[in-house]
């Protein structure tokens, strides 16, 4: 999913020869200096490399796997390698390639149904160590059709506790290849880049070009990047509207829920089920189209200030083919327990899972244009005020403000710490409407929370060591920095998130 074996090994592979060959376009470059009288000041001195790593984990209650309701916890680990390299006097080659690696309990949730009756993540007795547990206890249900379903044999699921499907875990892979180019003035840049990743679902390929020109002895710069990325989605479905897909109007009875319980919300067993809204989506590619304009100025000794403005278009399969959809105006049907289902919307619900209506359902275009403005002050040797502001808005009717501050301070020569603090707030998409607000008739519809109206708020430090002489050595390699940062990031929707991330880099 958001996936595998074969690919990270490939990928690690293609890392490894690119850094070689980048090593070998190092000591070419150096060689050719060797025998060269130099008359300029090159770009890049010598090659650097830096190690990336982050960590990343939250938890909320607005799954769009779920239709707008169940847990959303997750864990990402990502790492990078960046590496830079001089390319002559005037050319610099930098190579990033990395991977992500996450648990989510929400897109396990795709395929929520376990076959014996079991699920992971609830605590079995106290039993912490991923022991599943059974989702139900015994039925005391007096009522002939309920205690069928009570007592019918699985598969149970809920949208609040993660199952063991493939979609539970996933690794991204990507890499990236930039190269840029200064005039012998060092005032013109040209630059160009391509990049891709893959994961188990969708696969990206990626070009771009750049120009920046400095003015004014290089108080001025103005740069223009545009870039293209080519996407293909290789859709997953949720389980129910898959097996609908695949064998029509029979589907209960030739599928993966041959001999399934099925109940209505009132709790009586029923082969009513059927998801007619649902077809699979025909276009699975994704393009957008970038153009980004940006000036800076040093305004006075002490005050930069900068401006950019994007303009982004997107075409394509716009909607996530495994968020699920639940209408207002179509009757409930679940598999599990109908005990649950007065309490279906609480995380208490352990053993019931409410088939899907529909998938997500987005425009196949999508037109974005954000801009903002940068500003730094220099305070004293010590300090200085770094500032952040950014309005977003497209024609799917999402408008948003960012505003950030980090104040760096410098403990030492070597240290510096700096706190941070990010407010974003915004308007939701006109086709947004939460769990069950949905109906058969409109066009358009997610019950995705990241395109819902919220506030959010990021808070946090960062502590960077820097040694300009290099003193520590690994191999040939001098160690430049150290930057660590934390954040705790907390949305008006009961999300909250923590992330740490690191960056080491050393220099040849």
């Amino acid at each position: 999913m958001e996936e595998k074996q074969a690919e990270a090994v490939a990928a690690i592979n293609m890392r490894k020869i690119t850094i070689l060959m980048a090593f070998l376009f190092a000591s070419f470059a150096n060689a050719q200096q060797d025998s060269t009288v130099v008359y300029k000041k090159r770009v890049l001195e010598s090659a650097e490399i830096e190690f990336l790593g982050s960590y990343y984990k939250q938890d909320g209650s607005h799954s769009a796997v779920g239709g707008g309701i169940g847990t959303e916890k997750l864990t990402d680990l990502t790492s990078n390698i960046i590496l830079s390299v001089p390319m002559g006097d005037d050319g610099v080659l930098t190579i990033d390639a990395g991977f992500s690696a996450y648990t989510s309990a929400s897109s396990s949730n795709i395929n929520p149904f376990v076959s014996d009756g079991t699920i992971t993540g609830i605590n079995n007795g106290g039993n912490t160590t991923g022991a599943s547990k059974k989702l139900w206890g015994e039925s005391n249900s007096k009522d002939s059709d309920k205690a069928i379903a009570e007592n019918a044999a699985g598969p149970y699921g809920t949208p609040w506790i993660e199952s063991t499907g493939a979609s539970r875990k996933d690794v991204l892979t990507a890499v990236s290849l930039n190269y840029s180019h200064s005039s012998d003035d060092r005032n013109q840049i040209w630059s160009a880049s391509l990049s891709a990743s893959k994961e188990y679902d969708y696969q990206s390929f990626g070009v771009g070009l750049g120009y920046a020109r400095l003015f004014n002895n290089k108080n001025t710069e103005l740069n223009i990047k545009a870039s293209a990325y080519l996407d293909k989605w290789m859709p997953i479905y949720p389980t129910e509207l898959h097996e609908y897909s695949l064998y029509g109007l029979n589907f209960q009875n030739n599928s993966y829920f041959n001999g399934v319980t099925i109940v209505d919300q009132y709790g009586a067993t029923t082969k009513n089920y059927l998801p007619k809204a649902f077809h699979e989506f025909e276009n699975k590619k994704r393009n957008s189209y970038a153009v980004s304009l940006g000036l800076s100025q040093i305004l006075t000794k002490k005050l930069q200030f900068s401006i950019f403005m994007d303009v982004l278009y997107q075409e394509g399969l716009l909607s996530t083919p495994y968020h699920r959809i639940y209408f207002a105006d179509k009757a409930n049907y679940y598999i599990g327990k109908p005990r649950y289902i007065p309490i279906y919307t609480t995380p208490e619900n352990v053993g019931l899972f409410q088939l899907a209506d529909d998938t997500e359902k987005l425009p196949d275009t999508r037109f974005k244009i954000p801009f903002g403005a940068r500003l730094n002050y220099y305070i004293n040797e010590r300090f200085v005020i770094r500032t952040y502001y950014r309005y977003y808005a497209d024609d799917w009717g999402l408008e948003a403000h960012t505003a950030n501050i980090e104040i760096p301070y410098k403990i030492s020569d070597r240290f510096t710490i700096f706190p941070m603090y990010r407010f974003y707030t915004q308007q939701a998409v006109r086709y947004y409407a939460g769990y069950e607000k949905h109906y058969s008739f409109e066009r358009f519809y997610t019950s995705d929370y990241d395109l819902a109206s919220f506030d959010s708020h990021q808070y946090g430090f960062g502590l960077s060591y820097s040694d300009i002489l290099t003193r520590a050595k690994i191999l040939k390699f001098g160690l430049k920095n150290i930057d660590f940062r934390y954040n705790r990031y907390e949305r008006s929707d009961n999300l909250k998130a923590d992330i740490f991330t690191i960056g080491i880099k050393f220099v040849q």
